[in-house]
């Protein structure tokens, strides 16, 4: 009798931990929509709800949408933690709207690559994913891979190479990373315009949007694209040969960041999402579906999977972050030069 008393005080135990959060709680996030959105729920959402016992109520809203939408809520936030991809969790922690995060309160913080975790004292969330922007290439047209940035300026690419509007957000972190593969910095992207310019001449185009890139490769003949890794598994799984390199001057980086909302009552159930959300498994699940790279040390992927992506020590060593608050600021000038560039 002891022990059945004793396993069911167990039993009763386990289910009142994992329901005690679900009592008149409400928990919102934002995801992005679309293939991301499914994985997010895959691989972080639906395992949380099993844990904890609570619905989460997801609002699709990308960066800037949901950081309009939070500046807007300033006295009474609806989110508990939120996703950014545009560095907006920058210009949030400087404003209040996000709360500092102890490393110590996530399990998984130690564990960490140290630029994914670097300022969540000042209320920046953990980036638990990374957007790596390289060259995207056709296998089959493309015997040798590319290797730097400037074998964008190969003329055997010439009229073959795809160039993205800096209005996208991969678009511009191409773009940068050419810049400064020239010579520029945020500072003067002058070398890099030339560069555009130079490769218009030589029969190159750009587009505005991903779709765009997959109709080029698709009908147009193109074999090169600086763009997101997770772009070229797009391609492939659209019966398109792709691959992935990162250029040796480095790897522009698109961090997506976990954000611990201010002024919420739900602290202990969003950090529990946010280490969660910077768990190895949740990481290889992101990385199996989407080809985003993971900020795990131990994070591990298939040899097919790491191929597509910066991975380990070595691959997220060459990765850069350009100040996502320059480009804020610049944005509408560097846009206005870029016009006048690609204006013919």
């Amino acid at each position: 009798m002891k022990a059945i008393l004793g396993t069911t005080v167990v039993s009763l135990s386990a289910l009142l931990s994992s329901t005690v959060f679900a009592q008149d709680t409400t928990f919102t996030i934002n995801s992005f929509g679309g293939a991301y959105e499914t994985a997010h729920r895959a691989c972080i959402i639906t395992p949380f709800e099993e844990e904890t016992g609570v619905k989460v109520n997801v609002v699709t809203a990308y960066s800037a949408d949901a950081f309009a939408q939070l500046r807007a809520q300033k006295d009474a936030p609806q989110f508990d933690v939120i996703h950014f991809s545009g560095g907006q969790e920058i210009v949030a922690a400087a404003e209040g709207l996000l709360a500092p995060i102890d490393p110590a309160s996530l399990t998984n913080a130690a564990d960490l690559y140290d630029f994914a975790g670097a300022n969540m004292a000042k209320g920046e969330g953990p980036a638990y994913s990374i957007a790596a922007i390289g060259l995207v290439y056709n296998t089959e047209a493309v015997t040798t891979p590319p290797s730097k940035w400037t074998d964008l300026l190969n003329p055997e690419y010439s009229e073959h190479l795809v160039l993205t509007d800096i209005s996208n957000g991969y678009g511009m972190l191409g773009f940068l990373m050419l810049n400064q593969a020239q010579g520029g910095d945020l500072t003067n992207i002058q070398p890099g315009l030339d560069a555009v310019s130079q490769l218009l001449d030589a029969g190159a185009i750009v587009v505005s949007t991903s779709p765009e890139i997959q109709q080029e490769f698709a009908q147009n003949d193109a074999w090169l694209a600086p763009y997101a890794s997770d772009y070229a598994f797009t391609l492939r799984k659209a019966g398109l040969p792709s691959g992935f390199a990162q250029g040796a001057e480095g790897t522009p980086a698109s961090y997506i960041t976990a954000n611990l909302v201010a002024g919420r009552p739900n602290t202990e159930l969003a950090l529990k999402f946010i280490d969660m959300s910077i768990s190895p498994k949740a990481q290889e699940c992101f990385a199996e579906a989407l080809r985003y790279s993971p900020t795990n040390t131990k994070a591990e992927l298939s040899p097919e999977v790491a191929a597509d992506v910066a991975y380990g020590a070595e691959g997220v060593a060459g990765l850069i972050r350009f100040d996502p608050a320059t480009i804020e600021a610049n944005r509408t000038a560097w846009v206005e030069a870029w016009n006048k560039t690609i204006a013919r």
